[in-house]
């Protein structure tokens, strides 16, 4: 199998980020819950996607790129750290997201704006016609450049996430349960192949925010990921576990998902968003209280950032 060392990677995270106890939580929960805090991550408001891009635009470099383009909701986080990112290594980012969700300059639109980056909206539910865009658009400039997909989320992106996962295994530590938001299915799939190669006796999930297929999705960045490290693993539908929180839908706030954001906030301080974590933290404390971990099961709950969304739309907590 190939090292991670292998691959071109351009330094921009913060690394090992923390893990912490919730101590409060724990109490409340009935069991050991831990956070690594991947908000941490030292560029933008931190989060998930700086690792992805670690590698993404470790390539984008090495072919010559000058632009970078990616795409997502109006509020993406992957949108506004790959903007940072590719601003802090002196590329031309621009985003060309779905007029979905809040378009106003607020959250991650604001955060976009005081980085001047060139945002543009198209007014469909087709990825394809945006990557279709892309070229376009590139066609035009007459300069060279490089695509990502929507979070980062290809076999590439999530090598990101396989190096967590042994950056958790380096630790010492041990986690029977690995909990992250499942968004665009490149996190979790890094995280359930990390978790296989490295940490084989610790059980992934990933909590569905949004209602794509990943049980179809995931282990095909899976795959992917485990080809170019050449590893000689079998993925199957087993080594997926999902847990649906989408609620009424993506980006759209849930009730269960305002409860934890509440539940977060109040007992350790910590602020998590409406689109991604505030439902992912929701799903381990549905598990939690329908007995699936044990009072020593240690709980491990990847944090992967996002504050930005917390600021542009309007959260009715309990």
């Amino acid at each position: 199998m190939k090292s991670l060392n292998d691959f071109a990677r351009v330094p921009l995270a913060i690394l090992p980020t923390p893990i912490q106890k919730l101590e409060n939580i724990s109490r409340i929960l009935g069991t050991n819950v831990w956070i690594k805090r991947d908000d941490m991550t030292g560029i933008g408001l931190g989060g998930n996607k700086v690792r992805k891009l670690e590698f993404l635009l470790a390539e984008a470099k090495a072919q010559g790129a000058e632009v970078v383009f990616t795409t997502g909701g109006a509020q993406s986080n992957h949108a506004m750290l790959t903007a940072a990112c590719a601003k802090k290594l002196g590329m031309t980012p621009i985003l060309i997201l779905k007029k979905r969700g809040v378009t106003e300059r607020k959250g991650n639109q604001l955060l976009e704006y005081l980085m001047d980056t060139d945002v543009r909206f198209m007014d469909t539910d087709s990825y394809d016609d945006i990557y279709a865009e892309m070229d376009r658009v590139g066609k035009e400039l007459g300069r060279p450049y490089y695509k990502i997909p929507c979070g980062g989320s290809n076999a590439l992106g999530a090598l990101g996430y396989v190096a967590c996962v042994k950056e958790i295994a380096d630790s010492g530590m041990h986690f029977d349960y690995l909990i992250c938001a499942e968004g665009s299915g490149g996190t979790h799939a890094g995280v359930a192949l990390g978790a296989k190669l490295f940490m084989p006796g610790t059980r992934t999930v990933g909590v569905m925010v949004d209602s794509d297929p990943f049980d179809v999705i995931t282990p095909g960045i899976m795959r992917g990921a485990a080809e170019l490290l050449q590893a000689d693993v079998e993925i199957g539908p087993g080594d997926v576990h999902l847990l649906n929180m989408c609620g009424p839908g993506y980006a759209i706030p849930s009730k269960e998902g305002n409860a934890a954001i509440r539940m977060m906030a109040e007992n350790e301080g910590l602020f998590l968003d409406p689109v991604y974590t505030g439902k992912a933290f929701a799903g381990l404390i549905k598990l939690a209280r329908e007995g699936t971990f044990r009072p020593e099961d240690n709980v491990l709950f990847l944090y992967s950032g996002g504050a930005g969304g917390l600021f542009a739309v309007d959260v009715e907590l309990p």
